[in-house]
């Protein structure tokens, strides 16, 4: 069925970099928006970024903006956040996540496992 799977993560020093994916799986991206989260431990999730079915919109946290961008691959099937210059507070499980008429804001249908993110020396 319908799925997504999130890679990418791992160890890395502030003001390094890091490329998710998150690769869809069931469906096409071309009928859904994709939103990328974080959830770092006690805290709630948040939104970092977002892009539109059509690919052609794109939104970022105030926190990201300027560090992270969000792309999509259609051959592929996938969607990617870019990392650059990381911070310890982006130290976070990362999750991917789909809705057929989403950009930036309602419920999601479909989630991703989360990889994890860990920024530190």
């Amino acid at each position: 069925q319908l799925q997504l799977v999130e890679s990418g993560g791992g160890l890395v020093q502030p003001g390094g970099s890091l490329r998710l994916s998150c690769a869809a799986s069931g469906f096409t991206l071309r009928n859904y928006g994709i939103g990328w989260f974080r959830q770092a431990p006690g805290k709630e999730r948040e939104g970092v970024s977002c892009i539109s079915k059509s690919g052609s919109n794109t939104n970022y946290a105030d926190s990201v903006k300027g560090r992270f961008t969000i792309s999509r691959d259609i051959a592929k099937n996938t969607v990617y956040l870019q990392m650059n210059n990381l911070k310890p507070e982006d130290t976070a499980i990362y999750y991917c996540a789909a809705q057929r008429n989403y950009f930036c804001s309602g419920p999601m249908e479909y989630w991703g496992q989360g990889t994890q993110v860990t920024v530190s020396s």
